[in-house]
């Protein structure tokens, strides 16, 4: 039986919690009659007891339910009335049940004694209503918590998409910045190299879901497009060493993480060097994480507590929001110096292989 169909169709749900509920009362006063000495038709009399209880307490279910669309004070009068109405019924069924199959017919001296063991039968109908109201609170609670999830969870990919489309105007500008000082020193060939790489970069980044979760061979296809556009600014003045570990390929990582430390590194680093420089990356696993290292071999720029001080940044800050909105606190995100020289930015994530973005 599939347990999550069974709660999500209240329908089903109710007619076997009724059900299971009225079996189960037939049970336990089968069992209790072994304490007393009674005759094998006992049994049929017990049938006939739980099956008044189950026909008697189903209009119950749609008193209730229109009960509970009404003021407090009306709602309890409702769901009191009904409980004793039902009960003095029930109460009445079982004592002609008695009488009549059990005893053979007999007839009690007074009509009052009908109504006898009441309490028995109130009891009974009050735990039933009891597990209605307490089933209902239950669902409408987990529907709640539903809603609230998905709310927050819509709420969540909201925020990644902004973060991650943040990253498109800020790399355009700069892009379009750098052609337009190529056309204003008319060198339109080159020029026209950048726009034709950036057409390919913008199409890779705008089919890629920045939901989901790129492999990281994915993701240094999106840097090499990435750097194309740039070599065509810096030509030989720009060298990039990968330094990718077999298995780390096929490792999970947000897609265009790195690309903004790249940015970085080339702004800061390499366009300040007059026979440029070099941008180094490495990719590495170590225990149950993907370790990922940028580093350049630039002038460098002041630390402090692992992060950069600069003024105006978008790259990195955005880069750590990114992360702890996907890992919450099992990541790390360090920036330090390079040894001899440059800026050294090192990434922790777990380490996932599963379905990724293709």
């Amino acid at each position: 039986m599939n347990w999550q169909k069974l709660f999500e169709n209240r329908e089903r749900l109710f007619w076997t919690l009724h059900t299971g509920g009225w079996v189960g009362f037939a049970i336990v006063y089968y069992i209790g009659s072994f304490l007393h000495d009674v005759r094998g038709i006992w049994i049929f009399v017990i049938a006939l007891n739980a099956m008044a209880g189950w026909l008697l307490t189903i209009p119950l279910r749609y008193i209730y339910r229109w009960a509970r669309l009404q003021s407090v004070w009306k709602m309890l009068f409702i769901v009191a009335m009904s409980v004793y109405v039902i009960g003095l019924m029930w109460a009445v069924l079982k004592n002609i049940n008695y009488w009549e199959i059990y005893k053979h017919g007999y007839r009690p001296e007074v009509w009052y004694m009908y109504f006898t063991n009441t309490i028995n039968s109130l009891i009974m109908v009050v735990c039933w209503s009891g597990l209605y109201f307490g089933i209902k609170n239950f669902q409408m609670l987990q529907k709640e918590k539903q809603n609230a999830l998905k709310a927050s969870t819509m709420a969540h990919q909201a925020h990644l998409k902004m973060l991650r489309y943040q990253l498109n105007p800020h790399f355009l500008f700069n892009t379009l910045n750098a052609i337009s000082t190529l056309i204003l020193v008319k060198d339109n060939k080159t020029a026209e190299g950048m726009v034709s790489r950036l057409s390919d970069f913008l199409r890779y980044s705008l089919d890629k879901d920045p939901i989901k979760k790129i492999s990281l061979k994915h993701e240094i296809q999106a840097l090499e497009l990435y750097l194309e556009i740039e070599k065509v600014r810096f030509d030989d003045r720009l060298e990039v060493k990968w330094d990718i570990a077999q298995n780390c390929k096929e490792a999970l990582v947000p897609s265009l993480i790195l690309q903004p430390i790249i940015e970085n590194a080339i702004k800061y680093a390499i366009s300040k060097m007059e026979k440029g420089g070099e941008i180094t990356v490495v990719a590495k696993s170590f225990g149950h994480d993907l370790m990922l290292e940028v580093a350049d071999n630039g002038p460098g720029a002041t630390i402090e507590n692992g992060q950069l001080k600069r003024c105006n940044g978008v790259g990195l800050p955005n880069i750590q929001e990114r992360l702890n909105s996907l890992y919450s606190s099992n990541y790390s995100f360090v920036v330090s110096n390079n040894q001899p020289s440059g800026i050294k930015v090192s990434i922790r994530i777990p380490f996932e292989v599963g379905e990724s973005d293709n």
